[in-house]
């Protein structure tokens, strides 16, 4: 089977090889998944540029955490999936070698989620990292749900910086689902239009608009739980967040908090890596974000804020997809390892 390698960290264009693997086999509790899409996210291109999260795996290794498609082989006790099943599969590289960057990946049976029929696989590899980092933004307050469903954030306000983002798209498809007002920032008019597109209710130009003015004249209160990706508007989220506010941060970086302006607001700040999160957690966010895409709730393309970028899973393919993610290509960027109907 064909599988995309890196030997050593580097530039994709350097290290990003197509070798030929035997096909994995599956022991107990395993499912082997045949992948039709590999989707490429920022941690993916740190990690094969030596910069990534620490999982204790050292090169070789195939690239990429998330993808779609369909079940090949069970193994032993694995009686609640069949062969030909559409699933995702999410933290397929991490602490492991093999992600979803080859034609078949076998993983833990608990890593693979069945979604409905109707379900494209676009969507599927669209979940993974940015869905479940999205879910525990959302549900990271201590006054918070633990898992969304209809309803959860009902009453609730929710500000997501950077609407455009794979990570903000979801967080607002997920608040909405969930019975929450969504307010979005984002940087230029296209971008805003994809905003709209996922469904926020107010999309601010932060390149043109006063932010904070037009939070308020939309918000009474302010947001009581903002999705943050960028640590440089700490200040303007506590002047805008409603007293009690959480804010949800699920970036890297170092960054001084205005603790006196955080204590007016009894607002609390909460750090997010989906990698880590408990079991619990985890078990919570991946069902809920399974419920929000077999409903239909959770969509993709340029129609739904989410352009799907693709790329061939051949040595220039495969570079090429983590150069588009580097260069902060806006959409999905999804490798395309097999057809739908590919039978080997």
């Amino acid at each position: 089977m064909r599988a995309a390698v890196y030997t050593e960290s580097g530039s994709a264009s350097e290290v990003l090889k197509i070798v030929d693997h035997e096909l994995p086999l599956t022991a107990a509790d395993e499912v082997r998944v045949r992948i039709v899409l590999s989707a490429v996210n920022p941690t993916d291109t740190g990690t094969r540029a030596g910069r990534g999260v620490p999982d204790g795996v050292a090169p070789p290794r195939v690239p990429n955490q998330d993808g779609a498609g369909v079940v090949d082989s069970l193994g032993e006790g694995v009686g609640d999936l069949e062969p030909g099943d559409r699933v995702w599969v999410w933290d397929a590289g991490f602490g492991r070698a093999n992600g979803t960057a080859q034609e078949y990946v076998v993983l833990p049976r608990r890593q693979v989620v069945r979604m409905n029929d109707d379900v494209p696989f676009e969507v599927g590899a669209a979940l993974g990292i940015p869905a479940l980092t999205a879910h525990r933004c959302l549900t990271v307050a201590s006054d918070g749900p633990a898992r969304l469903g209809p309803g959860a954030l009902e009453g609730r306000t929710v500000l997501v910086a950077g609407g455009a983002g794979a990570v903000g798209n979801a967080a607002i498809q997920l608040a909405k689902w969930a019975g929450a007002t969504v307010l979005t920032t984002v940087s230029g008019k296209d971008k805003g239009v994809l905003a709209s597109a996922a469904g926020a209710d107010l999309v601010i130009d932060y390149r043109e608009e006063d932010v904070a003015a037009r939070i308020r004249e939309f918000s009474e209160t302010g947001p009581n739980v903002i999705v943050e990706v960028n640590t440089d508007n700490l200040e303007l989220d506590l002047d805008v967040i409603a007293p009690g506010g959480n804010i949800a941060i699920y970036v890297g970086g170092k960054f001084s908090v205005p603790s006196f302006q955080a204590m007016l607001k009894n607002a609390s700040l909460d750090f997010v890596l989906t990698y880590t999160t408990t079991p619990a957690e985890k078990d919570d966010a991946v069902a809920a974000v399974a419920d929000a895409a077999n409903s239909g709730a959770f969509r993709v393309g340029a129609e739904h804020g989410l352009p799907i970028l693709r790329f061939p899973l051949d040595g220039d393919g495969v570079a090429r997809a983590h150069e588009a993610v580097e260069n902060h290509a806006v959409g999905k960027v999804v490798i395309e390892v097999t057809s739908p109907g590919w039978s080997g």
